[in-house]
């Protein structure tokens, strides 16, 4: 499951979107990302030919099981590390957006740990 940086962002918003809005187009994913029109499209269509998502003919695509693998792994390691980073006191803005650089680059070992501690200190603090 080896694909870029780009392409784990677009799931995520993909995965992010649906989960908000139940039904997601190209436009909410530029609205989401701030990219262009074009830029979105040809992203939508290496991930259509890469098989992991699929457009239908009104425009709402939908994650197919490898896209939706890869963008529930994100998305998971996005928001543990977001609640790692506002443990460690730092504000929720620079959370989220710190957590969003270091989320694809994490090594499997040091994200089990740091979600590990996260799950010691929510327990600690319940």
């Amino acid at each position: 499951m080896n694909i870029h940086e780009s392409a784990e962002d677009y799931l995520e918003a993909i995965l992010k979107l649906k989960e908000d809005q139940g039904m997601v187009r190209s436009i909410d994913i530029v609205r989401e990302l701030g990219f262009s029109k074009p830029s979105i499209s040809v992203a939508m269509k290496n991930l259509r030919e890469n098989g992991y998502i699929r457009m239908d003919d009104d425009g709402f695509i939908t994650l197919l099981p490898p896209g939706e693998k890869i963008a529930q792994r994100i998305y998971e390691r996005h928001q543990l590390l977001t609640e790692f980073l506002t443990q460690l006191g730092v504000s929720p803005e620079n959370a989220a957006a710190d957590a969003c650089k270091i989320e694809h680059d994490l090594s499997d070992e040091s994200y089990e740990r740091i979600r590990e501690l996260t799950i010691q200190n929510r327990d600690r603090h319940k």
